[in-house]
């Protein structure tokens, strides 16, 4: 039997804990890709090699339209069912709200954990971002955002390629929304930001010299220093005192 204090032990030593890192970018950015790279997350896992945690409520949405039938070709539907699936009005079929509240259920537990995070979304949503970091510096967290940036071209290219195609009016606001926001994001994170450029198509050998150098001089540094956020610390102390104890 697993013994109560190992769990305790080990959660504490956890390079990963009360770090969360913000993935932010629009469709076809490649973020989901850079990610894989820049935290060393396998194909078809949902968790990086430091332990970190992916939270996507874009997989969870995936998941719903597959489940339903529906089909994640999202440019192919006729305009109202495309808006039926994906909308968030009261006459919509709730399926993207669904897909959010687990997304944020999944999320509360791993803060109730105290869990490393990387928290993958677009960045349309500037007010949301900043919310979000609030309330997980208010719990103790330190946090930081990588942002995968890339032209518009490059980035309606990309959405082509996806099997989540979406409508190119669509993908075209939420680029020039992230766009708008990036002054915002490098003024609210300050020096725990970095913006990744992801406009070139890379082979597998391209992307790991690209991405590796980062991994090691920023994101690596970032989740192995110790936890700077006071209420962070605290809750480490005291559990260390109760595990002596």
């Amino acid at each position: 039997m697993i013994k109560l204090m190992d769990l305790l032990n080990e959660g504490i030593n956890d390079k990963g804990i009360f770090k969360a890192v913000f993935l932010a970018g629009g469709p076809g950015s490649g973020k989901t890709y850079a990610a894989k790279q820049i935290f060393g997350i396998p194909e078809r896992f949902n968790i990086s090699m430091s332990g970190m945690k992916m939270v996507n409520s874009d997989k969870e949405l995936k998941f719903l339209l597959k489940k339903f039938g529906f089909g994640t070709d999202l440019d192919k539907m006729p305009d109202e069912v495309f808006k039926n699936l994906t909308g968030d009005e009261p006459d919509s079929s709730g399926l993207r709200d669904f897909g959010k509240s687990l997304t944020k259920q999944r999320m509360k537990l791993y803060q109730q954990g105290k869990l490393g995070m990387i928290i993958d979304g677009t960045g349309h949503d500037f007010g949301k971002i900043q919310s979000m970091k609030s309330e997980l510096e208010a719990d103790g967290y330190d946090t930081y955002m990588v942002m995968v940036n890339t032209s518009l071209e490059v980035a309606q290219k990309r959405n082509q390629e996806r099997d989540r195609i979406l409508p190119p009016k669509l993908l075209e606001k939420s680029w020039q929304d992230v766009q708008k926001n990036l002054g915002s994001f490098q003024s609210l994170f300050k020096n725990n930001f970095v913006i990744v450029d992801n406009s070139k198509h890379l082979s597998d050998e391209e992307a790991e010299a690209k991405f590796v150098p980062l991994v090691t001089k920023v994101v690596r540094k970032f989740v192995s220093k110790p936890i700077k956020n006071k209420l962070g610390k605290k809750w480490v102390e005291k559990q260390k005192l109760l595990r002596r104890k």
